[in-house]
């Protein structure tokens, strides 16, 4: 081991702050729940089993959440806002909106393949947590709208005004879910959309955005 590399296994760790502590075990916590609900559904995701997933004892989950509810009604917008940076990573550069939708559309799905739980945790949600449920497609909605606002500023969406570019969102999001569900979901041998299904759905894109 040289000098530098002595020095810096000799040199005390920095302590965490409360607040990098506090972070880092409600993180913990959501991505335990993640695993838990993605798994097992809300009904069966007791404090027990995320706190088991977690690493701590029943009385840290406390800390941070007042209740198995409090945790859920927070879970889904948590989980998608994951998502979002997942997507905003790999959209980064895309040359107009239609180059964006595909970059996009594609890493919808490739974060649905990392993470096949997350379309238990959006289903369920809608009854076990109506509130996250709603924070969620709000987050996603504007999200989306901002995007398509940016394409009609810039004229790339020219056959459309600004009342219609959410039912484009709800569309588009409506087209994502149901595609997963035909030709992903529950098929032993397809992980991933097939690349003629991505092809039709961005003909139906460019041609209905002209």
């Amino acid at each position: 081991m040289n000098d530098s590399a002595t020095s810096a296994a000799l040199r005390p760790r920095k302590r965490l702050s409360r607040q990098e502590r506090a972070a880092g075990a409600r993180q913990a916590i959501f991505e335990a729940a993640s695993k838990v609900v993605g798994k097992h559904g809300y009904a069966d995701a007791s404090i027990n089993r995320i706190t088991e997933a977690a690493g701590i004892a029943q009385g840290t989950f406390y800390l941070y959440f007042g209740s198995r509810q409090e945790l859920f009604d927070e879970l889904l917008p948590h989980v998608g806002h994951h998502m979002l940076h997942f997507i905003r990573d790999r959209v980064t550069g895309a040359k107009d909106v239609y180059d964006l939708e595909e970059r996009g559309f594609r890493a919808f799905f490739e974060y649905l393949k990392d993470n096949p739980g997350f379309f238990r945790i959006l289903n369920e949600a809608e009854v076990a947590s109506p509130t996250a449920y709603r924070k969620h497609f709000k987050l996603l909605t504007d999200h989306y709208v901002d995007s398509l606002r940016r394409a009609l500023q810039s004229g790339e969406i020219r056959h459309f005004d600004q009342e219609e570019l959410e039912t484009i969102a709800y569309m588009f999001m409506a087209a994502r879910s149901y595609l997963y569900l035909r030709y992903v979901k529950d098929k032993a041998r397809a992980r991933s959309l097939p690349e003629k299904v991505i092809g039709t759905y961005m003909k139906m894109v460019r041609d209905g955005l002209k």
